[in-house]
């Protein structure tokens, strides 16, 4: 109840969102969810409505016809709860003890022979799950029962049975009932390994209907918001999330065999720092403070390394106010890492490594398929820069262009290829540097056809103001990415550690106060036009105080501003969340790198797009459990 207080006292978003959340739960009589019942009641009533429904077509009438169904067959097992407790049965039971699984069954007896039972002691069994099918004949049942290792046939006699069992299970058991079974071991004369049930309890009786058995659940947004019916009624999605459980297994081992170790660091932050991302916003009441859903974990975990902590990592949720897509859910699963004196070429190998690994894990092998193309872990991936790749790709070679963007923009719109697409070319336009140009090159022309795993080297320093100038090649940093099927994998830096030496090799400032707790760059581009111009002398509290002004300054600007906006009120609530929201400024994380920090390398590795791969999954949402969707109307 004090949660609730807090939430409601509060007046951003995110007070909103669990507002809905919160009340969507209470309305447990609106049903979201429409099924069709395997077992539908046979009453004629039930029955025409069903078919006056399906005439109609209109889709509020199937709506409300289908939801009638469903609440008929919710009324029925109701009863039958009733009857069952009338029995001196609860429905709801406490426990079963059972002895095996269903795979472990079908592993032990793989070789009985048709027709044969077991009948010694050894062979009774004891097992427990969901019905998922069944089938009657006078004196005879089946049923089919799946626990979490897979599936058995329940074999079912009324000689066997003691008193009225058999009728009771004719009569009062559904699919997806959930049943405790003993019984000894038989395989049929078809070959189908049974339990010859002894005896059975009816261990949760289930009271709304699984979809139909042959056509599934095949309505993607209603699998995602009901997961657990859709794990019912495809069993191969929860294989993915035991996959997905390996898969972060794996990384976990791979790096602590390494000498990692792992540590935690806050989710709720007093400044959402270590990326450029919109954060989401929440009060903390007894502070009376506004604190920020971390937005990456780097600002921490860099604290570590000062403090004497020399190989850490930290696997955990990320949280960015930010859009949806296949790719993206605003909440998303990363392993961050920094290791003391190395540079980006030991975060290689450790991508590798993580990666490999974990394919072992999974898929017990380095050869896999995505979505029809067969990709090829074994190592060593391909290490290429960004110049050379967009030289292969288009046949433009940067190193020869020069400073002049002008001229560089009208030879790049006249590479094959590029600037055709009236999107691709306002992109190239709006280039502000050579190296933004190179960039937006490489991310047209050569980012789509990295299906094989490719490390991209040596970003241009404009578009990686944090990462260490490259010690070979000026203007350009030491930093990679990692590339398969197209997408980002992984991001790393030889990490920038003199913060005067930070300052120098800026392209924009604002980016900087990004890392340090600016939580979008966006709107200070307008802001900051020219300071980033300036030259920055003196020490490091000089530096800080000019980070202060400035953020003090966008504060004040943003005040300013926003009441003025020329705009409708839809329009100017969407500006108010897209770009008026207060800067704050890490101030202690300034001060840590003031103690000093020593040489290091860092990483980023999307643990969600990891999973996609290894599970041949296409959209984000396929990995997580519960993504985050629209709010149903």
């Amino acid at each position: 109840m004090e949660a609730w207080k807090v939430w409601t006292a509060s007046s951003h978003p995110l007070k909103q969102l669990i507002h809905l959340a919160s009340s969507t739960t209470r309305r447990r009589t609106s049903p979201r969810f429409i099924v069709t019942c395997c077992s539908p009641p046979t009453t004629t009533a039930a029955g025409g409505s069903r078919v006056a429904g399906r005439n109609r077509r209109s889709e509020s009438s199937s709506s409300s016809s289908s939801t009638s169904d469903r609440d008929a067959i919710r009324a029925i097992r109701l009863k039958k709860v009733e009857e069952l407790r009338n029995k001196g049965l609860e429905p709801y039971a406490y426990k079963w003890d059972r002895t095996h699984t269903a795979n472990q069954l079908q592993d032990i007896y793989r070789n009985l022979g048709n027709g044969e039972e077991l009948n010694s002691e050894s062979d009774h069994v004891s097992i427990a799950g969901r019905i998922v099918a069944r089938r009657a004949f006078g004196k005879l049942a089946f049923f089919t029962l799946r626990d979490d290792s897979g599936t058995i046939q329940l074999y079912c006699e009324k000689e066997r049975l003691l008193n009225e069992q058999f009728e009771q299970l004719k009569t009062l058991v559904d699919i997806g009932d959930l049943l405790g079974v003993s019984g000894s071991i038989k395989r049929t004369e078809k070959g189908e390994l049974s339990v010859y049930v002894n005896s059975f309890a009816i261990l949760t009786k289930s009271l709304l209907p699984l979809p139909d058995k042959y056509h599934g659940l095949t309505d993607v947004d209603k699998r995602y918001r009901q997961r657990y019916v859709d794990m019912i009624a495809n069993p191969e999605v929860a294989d993915i999330f035991r996959k997905r459980a390996k898969i972060v297994s794996a990384i976990r081992r791979t790096v602590e065999s390494s000498g990692f170790i792992e540590v935690e660091t806050p989710v709720l932050q007093g400044a959402a720092g270590g990326a450029e991302a919109r954060p989401f916003v929440t009060y903390h009441n007894s502070l009376g403070r506004d604190l920020y859903l971390r937005i990456a974990t780097e600002l921490h975990l860099k604290r570590m390394l000062v403090g004497g902590l020399e190989k850490v990592y930290e696997m955990g949720r990320i949280f960015r106010n930010e859009g949806i897509s296949t790719r993206h859910n605003p909440e998303f699963t990363t392993i961050e890492m920094y290791e003391a004196y190395s540079d980006y070429e030991s975060m290689m190998n450790m991508a590798e490594e993580i990666v490999t690994q974990c394919a072992l894990a999974v898929c017990g092998k380095l050869t896999i398929d995505y979505q029809g193309t067969e990709i090829c872990l074994e190592r060593p991936w391909r290490r290429e820069t960004m110049h050379n790749l967009v030289k292969e790709a288009t046949g433009l070679d940067f190193n020869e262009l020069g400073n002049d963007l002008k001229v560089a923009k009208e030879i790049t719109l006249r590479a094959p290829g590029i600037g055709h697409d009236s999107k691709d070319k306002s992109s190239i336009e709006a280039c502000t540097s050579v190296g933004h140009l190179l960039n937006e090159v490489f991310e047209i022309a050569v980012e789509p056809q990295l299906q094989q795993p490719t490390f991209v080297l040596d970003y241009p320093i404009e578009i990686s103001p944090l990462a260490k100038p490259h010690r070979r090649h000026a203007g350009l940093t030491e930093r990679f990415e990692l590339f398969i099927c197209g997408r980002e994998l992984a991001n790393a830096f030889s990490e920038l550690t003199d913060p005067m030496d930070q300052c120098r090799h800026l392209g924009n400032i604002s980016i900087v106060i990004a890392k340090c707790g600016v939580l979008r760059d966006g709107i200070l581009a307008a802001i900051y036009n020219g300071f980033s111009n300036l030259e920055i002398e003196g020490d490091f509290k000089k530096f800080r105080g000019r980070l202060e002004e400035q953020v003090r300054q966008h504060n004040e600007k943003r005040a300013a501003v926003v009441p003025e906006l020329d705009c409708t009120e839809e329009e100017k609530t969407k500006n108010e969340d897209d770009d008026a929201y207060e800067v704050t400024l890490d101030d202690d994380f300034l001060t840590a790198l003031e103690y000093g920090m020593p040489p290091a390398s860092g990483m980023g590795l999307g643990v969600d797009r990891l999973v996609m791969l290894l599970t041949n999954s296409a959209s984000i949402r396929d990995v997580i459990a519960f993504p985050v969707l629209k709010v149903q109307q």
